[in-house]
């Protein structure tokens, strides 16, 4: 098995505000015995959003497909999120091993701990995200003195509308000041708040853009129509590199199971489409109404390509919104197993960043 190059681990214990909640999780893999690689049983701990855009992972985890391919061997243990920041804490504190998360979330992740906690091992979807506004609301300067909704501060979602905004010349501001209010909220909040009025509009993932059209909203910006060919990253699969180091073996399964997740959603929409509803259903109480799905379902592409230029452009637009810092994104990819598994699959392969 190859040795993958591992600079020392800076001390993430400052970085952590970490409150997360770890219910349902065991000892973290990166006790002593995980850490020198000691073969056995091996527990791996993999986040993803009850989400659209986290179709693989949904359909991977509901169809038993991860189990497949990780073995025997390796129990598998999930936990779901609303938006990014959160996982990524649990990736700090130990608490998980690897998540289905978008690229700002990574490259936040990637920055504090100085390119040291997490590598991104492959894609998973692209597309998925829109603008959906009051229908009154049809130019963006209506939106001046307007409340906006995305999923948490600092997430994906919520660089994009802060950016696009900028762009049009709307300020914004962390605290909610600015010309038009920012107002991070749990997706599950945001079509009450927007069908009561406590907010204009909402920069959501999907199936939440679909609630909101189904609500009354109108699509103000598709976030296609503002990246080359119609292609961004909302979805990859990130590990941590503790876990990388410690588990080669199982890492490879995983995106195995990863490719074997996105032929699945391809090439078996409609079953895919139950899958999704039913294990949503399992972690909401409520399992999400077809017809919602198959509405949803076109606006996203599920790729094992990262898409790495989108993830950059990414970062750049969070630097210009003041939610991060410039950094190096040197060392963040590491798709070798990708590679392996799609060549022995006589796919094309992705070019590595």
């Amino acid at each position: 098995m190859r040795r993958l190059p591992f600079r020392r681990l800076v001390s993430l214990a400052t970085l952590a505000v970490l409150g997360v909640a770890t219910a349902g999780t065991t000892a973290a893999c990166g006790d002593d015995e995980s850490a020198t690689g000691a073969s056995g049983p091996v527990t791996l701990r993999l986040g993803y959003f009850p989400n659209i855009t986290h179709a693989p992972a949904v359909v991977g985890v509901e169809k038993g497909i991860f189990t497949e391919k990780l073995g025997s061997d390796v129990t598998l243990e999930t936990k779901t999120f609303n938006a990014g920041p959160a996982a990524i804490e649990a990736i700090f504190s130990g608490a998980l091993d690897a998540t289905y998360i978008g690229p700002n979330p990574t490259v936040n992740a990637f920055s504090k701990s100085k390119g040291q906690a997490v590598r991104v091992i492959s894609g998973a979807a692209s597309g998925g995200v829109a603008l959906v506004v009051k229908p009154e609301i049809t130019t963006v300067d209506q939106l001046r003195g307007k409340k906006i909704a995305t999923p948490q501060l600092g997430n994906t979602q919520d660089v994009a509308v802060r950016y696009w905004l900028k762009q049009k010349g709307l300020r914004t501001t962390k605290e909610g000041g600015g010309d038009v209010t920012i107002v991070p909220q749990e997706n599950a909040q945001t079509v009450e708040t927007f069908t009561s009025g406590a907010v204009d509009g909402a920069w959501v993932p999907e199936p939440f853009v679909s609630r909101l059209v189904n609500a009354g909203g109108r699509v103000l910006v598709d976030e296609r129509d503002l990246w080359p060919d119609k292609k961004f990253v909302i979805t990859n699969l990130i590990v941590s590199t503790k876990f990388l180091k410690a588990h080669p073996d199982v890492v490879k399964k995983l995106v195995e199971g990863q490719v074997a997740a996105n032929e699945f959603v391809n090439s078996k929409p409609d079953e895919s489409h139950q899958a999704v509803s039913a294990h949503i259903g399992k972690i909401t109480g409520k399992p999400l109404d077809l017809k919602l799905i198959k509405q949803a379902w076109p606006t996203l592409e599920f790729t094992n390509d990262p898409i790495a230029s989108s993830l950059k452009a990414g970062l750049d637009h969070a630097v210009a919104v003041e939610l991060t810092q410039p950094v190096s994104l040197d060392g963040l990819y590491d798709l070798t197993y990708l590679n392996e598994v799609l060549k022995a699959q006589g796919r094309t392969e992705v070019v590595q960043p």
